[in-house]
């Protein structure tokens, strides 16, 4: 797939693939880390808070569903409106924006009353929440080089599962003293304060200004890559700010279905939605099915730090095969762990030793594809197109999280313990049958050289 978001003669984006990491660009990806490490406490908040919600209000799990799926409705919402919003505005602005949404109404969520006060408060946490990480993803992407880009697109979203760890810690420790409430007004402000840092030192991408307008921004752009390759001759980069690179497509839904976008659109759809599905099911769930199967409410909140630890530790190591091994493999072969400790789980039982081993693997098997999709999704679009096809394909992840959420109260009353488990393997299953249909770029240049 040609990679139409190179600046070219000379290549702004092959200066920046062969020269060492600057500390600008360290810089960059910190600060995009620390939006993931808020936006993965906001977004397990509701996980950890769940059974002190439903203790307060007196909610049975079907009632508490609505409170768990209005975030990830917001969320869905989010990635496709806001996180497009990167494409057309910029990365700066819309990760400002996002990061403003998700830490203003977390802090209403800490002041809300009622379950309905609830319901809406997480409805639009969630839609800054959902927006900030495809427009992440995109700024990340840009900004590394090649032989670096899967370990430093993980290495800032390990944010999302070490916020979700950060929670659950405090949860366990401090919620009996700050309650339910002061875990959403700490992940209220946190990211407003950290807002401020944002507005003073997160940078645009110089390739979306490129393809924008390169003559309105030739010299921003410039200024940008002189930050990114200081050690760059400055004749150079200035000749490489007046490139004007290809453009082939506007940042729209319906160029993401063009042909040579279009099997790997609907193949990263399906298999984010199945994925997410059954990630956030068990995410999401997983403090009140441990209460359920006879832990203490404190120790059932540790369940969201043995799942997110074990996925921090081997993403890296996915990460680093990620540019090495095909890609389908890698997935294919993850998924069916997934599904091979989800029907272990629903056979441990109360044996808390097993369990919590198994939940700690369910946390490689079902939570790791989603690094290898992000890689891929990235790979799958131009500049232009990037946080668009993000947005959608998370969008999608979210809407898929929004039917796993909504799913795992029911089946957790009518099945049990050990159905709500054996049912993840459903979905991991379907997206195996979506990571089948994926054209890595290795099997497109062969079929291309076929033709």
């Amino acid at each position: 797939m040609p990679n139409t978001s190179q600046l070219s003669a000379p290549n702004a984006r092959a200066l920046i693939d062969s020269a060492s990491l600057s500390r600008f660009q360290w810089q960059t990806f910190f600060l995009c880390f620390c939006v993931t490490l808020f936006d993965g406490f906001d977004t397990q908040a509701i996980a950890f808070t769940g059974p002190a919600i439903a203790s307060a209000f007196h909610l049975n799990p079907s009632e508490l569903t609505p409170l768990i799926v209005a975030g990830t409705v917001g969320m869905a919402l989010g990635a496709i409106s806001v996180g497009s919003l990167g494409d057309r505005i910029g990365r700066r602005p819309t990760i400002l924006l996002a990061v403003l949404i998700f830490g203003i109404f977390s802090l209403a969520t800490g002041f809300a009353s009622s379950p309905n006060e609830i319901l809406l408060a997480r409805f639009l946490t969630g839609l800054g929440m959902g927006g900030a990480v495809p427009v992440v993803l995109s700024l990340v992407s840009e900004l590394s080089p090649a032989r670096h880009r899967g370990l430093i697109i993980t290495g800032a979203l390990l944010g999302l599962p070490m916020g979700a760890i950060g929670g659950g810690i405090l949860a366990s420790r401090l919620l009996p003293q700050i309650g339910w409430q002061g875990v959403f007004i700490l992940g209220g402000v946190m990211p407003l304060v950290f807002l401020l840092v944002l507005l003073a030192k997160l940078p645009e991408s110089p390739f979306f200004l490129a393809v924008k307008n390169v003559s309105r921004y030739r010299e921003q752009i410039f200024l940008l890559l002189s930050r990114i390759l200081p050690k760059t001759d400055s004749a150079i980069l200035q000749t490489s700010a007046q490139i004007v690179p290809e453009k082939t497509a506007q940042p729209s839904f319906s160029a993401l279905l063009q042909p040579q976008f279009l099997r790997n659109t609907l193949a990263v759809w399906l298999t984010y939605f199945c994925n997410w599905a059954a990630w956030f099911m068990l995410l999401l769930w997983l403090p009140t099915v441990l209460k359920s199967a006879g832990l203490p409410a404190e120790q059932a909140a540790l369940g969201t730090v043995i799942i997110n630890s074990p996925a921090i530790l081997f993403c890296m190591v996915m990460a680093y095969y990620l540019p090495k091994k095909p890609v389908r493999v890698l997935l294919t072969a993850t998924l069916a762990f997934g599904i091979a400790v989800t029907l272990a789980l629903s056979m441990a039982g109360s044996q808390w030793a097993l369990v919590f081993f198994l939940i700690g693997a369910a946390g490689v098997g079902i939570g790791l594809p989603q690094i290898a999709l992000n890689y891929v999704v990235l790979e799958a679009y131009p500049t232009e197109l990037r946080a668009t096809g993000a947005g959608w394909a998370i969008g999608m992840g979210r809407t898929g999280s929004i039917v796993g959420a909504s799913a795992g109260g029911w089946l957790l009353k009518t099945f049990g313990v050990a159905g709500f488990y054996s049912a993840l393997s459903v979905p991991l299953l379907l997206a195996i049958a979506g990571v089948l249909i994926i054209r890595t770029p290795q099997a497109s240049l062969k079929e291309g050289a076929r033709s």
